[in-house]
């Protein structure tokens, strides 16, 4: 009964046809199917081969841009963008002179600390040198900015004024190697000194020529007061590195291979490259403003050998008057400055001004006591500090214990 009903069906024209018809859609569909199929599986394999690729490249930026170093704070932006140093040249509100060229040799900075009573002295030291090679900087200890008005190149110098500070208490606010980074040359100087024998460009071709890293300018030993021998200026002699001393204490010969026998400046007249600059400026403590005891560690910043790198031109000198400021003023002129100041902007009749007797305090003795303890703390902190980084080696091997020396009186 089965083959018959199998047979009829087959034998069938028309069953005959809806089974063919069947079979062809079914291959139709099969094929589709192996060809989509193909096609898919081809288009993922690319696809994965694409996404390896760029994960690839992306680990190999992200590895690179480990690598490279940005300052901190900058990495929310394109390299491009980022300026990492800045300048204190002062800019035009408005220019159409921008030139496109090679950019102009890189200036030098004298940075001195100043109060108003010695604006005579500071004015001939700053006519000493040339506009077009330093940029003016003065801080200003005792806040009066506008008697300065009057000067030639006071527009151009940059003013800083903040009451009885330091000269190392405004550098290290003031002139972070980032800022001074593009002067070649730092001259941090009292205000103290007469400089008719001193030519800034022939003081830098020297100090360039021999190598010197961190200078300054020898004393008169006949019109100067002069507290360490080394500071004394040799006749006939271009510049020196070391002294010779056998009697008393401190004695230094041949052998010496420590400040203040060789390696070694006064902290009135010192002149930095840019590169021991930097180094300088964060031996500089925020709180010992005094920087008593930091001369005697420049060395570490002379870039190389202190016994070669730092020294003391003689061929170019200077006049250390020792005048003393800091500390020493009249009673109340301090409050009474200001008040002062805006009576004779008031009052047109110089008799108006009736005279008022002060008397003279001398705080120098505090001054000069604070300048100790600071000088015992900043020892104590770098011995301190040489016992804890255990990745630093001390080049000398030197100790700062047993090292007192009378000090300048103004800093």
């Amino acid at each position: 009964m089965k083959s018959f009903i199998c047979a009829s069906v087959v034998s069938d024209p028309k069953s005959r046809s809806c089974l063919c018809s069947l079979f062809i859609v079914a291959s139709l569909i099969c094929g589709a199917y192996l060809i989509s199929s193909a096609f898919i599986t081809k288009e993922y394999k690319d696809r994965l081969s694409r996404w390896e690729v760029i994960n690839m490249l992306q680990n190999s930026r992200s590895n690179m841009c480990k690598i490279r170093c940005r300052p901190p704070g900058s990495e929310a932006l394109p390299q491009g963008i980022v300026v990492k140093t800045s300048n204190l040249e002062m800019r035009p509100l408005w220019s159409d002179s921008a030139k496109n060229g090679n950019p102009e040799p890189s200036s030098n900075l004298l940075a001195i600390a100043v109060g108003i009573k010695q604006k005579e002295i500071v004015d001939r030291i700053v006519k000493k040198f040339p506009r077009r090679d330093f940029v003016v900087m003065l801080f200003h200890y005792d806040g009066i900015v506008d008697e300065w008005r009057d000067l030639e190149w006071s527009d151009r110098a940059i003013h800083v004024s903040a009451v009885n500070q330091t000269k190392w208490w405004f550098a290290k606010r003031f002139l972070h190697p980032d800022i001074v980074a593009e002067y070649k040359y730092i001259f941090l100087w009292d205000e103290d000194l007469g400089v008719d024998n001193f030519d800034p460009r022939r003081y830098l071709s020297i100090i360039e020529d021999e190598g010197l890293e961190i200078s300054q300018p020898a004393l008169d030993p006949s019109r100067s007061e002069v507290h360490h021998q080394i500071t004394a200026r040799r006749r006939n002699s271009r510049l020196h590195r070391r002294i010779y001393k056998f009697k008393g204490s401190g004695r230094c010969d041949a052998r010496s291979t420590a400040p203040p026998c060789i390696g070694w400046v006064e902290m009135m007249a010192p002149v930095f490259s840019r590169a021991a600059w930097r180094c300088a400026w964060y031996m500089i403590q925020n709180d010992l403003i005094h920087a008593w005891g930091l001369d005697m560690q420049l060395g570490y910043c002379a870039q190389g050998d202190r016994m070669k790198n730092v020294g003391v031109v003689d061929a170019q000198y200077v006049v250390h008057l020792g005048l003393p400021t800091l500390g020493a003023m009249a009673e109340n002129e301090l409050n009474s400055m200001q008040v002062n100041i805006i009576q004779r902007e008031r009052l047109s009749k110089p008799e108006a001004l009736a005279p008022s007797e002060s008397h003279k305090v001398d705080n120098r003795p505090e001054v000069r006591r604070q300048s100790f303890i600071e000088m015992q703390m900043f020892r104590k902190r770098w011995e301190n500090a040489a016992k804890e980084d255990k990745c630093w080696v001390d080049p000398y091997q030197q100790s700062v214990k047993g090292c007192e020396f009378v000090r300048d009186k103004d800093n």
